[in-house]
């Protein structure tokens, strides 16, 4: 690399050797990836494209363009008729009755609620900011601030409020709720719990975690406090939906972790640096079992998961922090202080 120490002997011989560094520090002279020149670069794009979106102005159209009004309302009619329709939350008490020995039954349910929350404001909202738009109801403050936030493509607020925590622009973010409701379907059409599940479509990981830990305290008849969880990396599995039909005998199977930094050489089953160009990986299959007094690999990186790449988050009167999870503990041959100067951590969902 360019950053060594020099053989020098002289201070002008020092003072040359320096004069050789590029004018802009490369990442390498932090401990970085190459990579992170693109993501700084993106990032700065994505900024003043930001400040330009909200320059726009909700004026009308030309000649033979849209006005601002018709833009809107084709936008919220596009959600609205692929608008799932909420979970019976009486049918899921019967199939996911409360049981000592199932907590899962209890997550589902949760889960379940604060998707229905959502569902039934997105639906109401869009509905009263139609019939607004049109002059049959008073626009209020919140379905105008729906509307702009429906021209340029962003999260609505009162929206944000009710879902799950998310950067994506509101076109992904609404294809990112269709396909976590469809994954709570296939769990409310099984009647039980699935063999793998989709961690990045939970909206709070942290209660399945606690459950899936319940679940073998109980089990065994051990104290929770003593039990932590062992992951073991399924980097055999390729397609974990087709390939993970029968869960685990304890502990649960998990997919849907990505990750930036580095990536997870399959052959080799350790950590390894990113390829260039390729700013995040997806981690293969998870199976995470608890294990009693586990004796954690002071060897392993033990890798932070956070729902978002923001990496921040504030705490919750639960104690849980509204983005960081858990830590992941993953196998590598390298010091564990390369990766952290590295910033490697994992992610339940990105920006896009």
């Amino acid at each position: 690399g360019l950053y060594y120490p020099p053989e020098a002997e002289s201070v002008q011989e020092f003072i040359d050797f320096i004069k050789g560094f590029p004018l802009y520090p490369m990442p390498e002279a932090f401990g970085l990836h190459e990579n992170c020149n693109i993501t700084c670069a993106q990032d700065e794009a994505l900024r003043m494209l930001s400040g330009m979106q909200h320059m726009v102005q909700l004026g009308g159209g030309g000649e033979d363009g849209q006005s601002a009004d018709d833009v809107m309302d084709d936008v919220a009619a596009g959600i609205q008729d692929r608008l799932p329709k909420p979970f019976p939350l009486d049918v899921c008490e019967t199939k996911f009755p409360t049981l000592y020995e199932e907590s899962m039954n209890t997550v589902v349910k949760q889960e379940c609620l604060r998707y229905n929350n959502l569902l039934w404001c997105m639906a109401a909202s869009l509905r009263d900011f139609r019939k607004a738009i049109k002059g049959l109801i008073v626009m209020t403050g919140e379905l105008e601030s729906l509307g702009k936030s429906l021209f340029v493509n962003e999260q609505p607020e009162m929206w944000v409020k009710k879902g799950p925590l998310s950067l994506k622009p509101l076109s992904s973010w609404y294809l990112d709720i269709l396909n976590r409701c469809e994954f709570f379907q296939e769990w409310f059409d099984l009647g039980k719990a699935p063999p793998v599940f989709w961690i990045s479509g939970i909206f709070f990981p942290q209660a399945f975690f606690t459950g899936a830990m319940q679940n073998f305290a109980r089990k065994y008849n051990e104290e929770i406090d003593l039990l932590s969880f062992k992951h073991t990396m399924r980097d055999d599995i390729t397609d974990p939906k087709a390939q993970l039909t029968e869960p685990p005998a304890d502990g649960v199977y998990i997919y849907g972790i990505f990750m930036e930094g580095c990536r997870w050489d399959s052959k080799l089953h350790k950590l390894a640096d990113s390829r260039p160009k390729e700013l995040f990986t997806e981690l293969p299959s998870l199976w995470f079992c608890p294990v009693k007094n586990r004796e954690p690999d002071m060897a392993d990186y033990r890798c932070p998961c956070y729902k978002v790449v923001s990496r921040k988050g504030t705490l919750l009167t639960t104690g849980h922090s509204t983005n960081f999870v858990l830590y992941i503990e993953l196998k590598t041959d390298c010091i564990v202080d390369k990766w952290i100067k590295a910033g490697v951590a994992s992610f339940l969902a990105l920006k896009f």
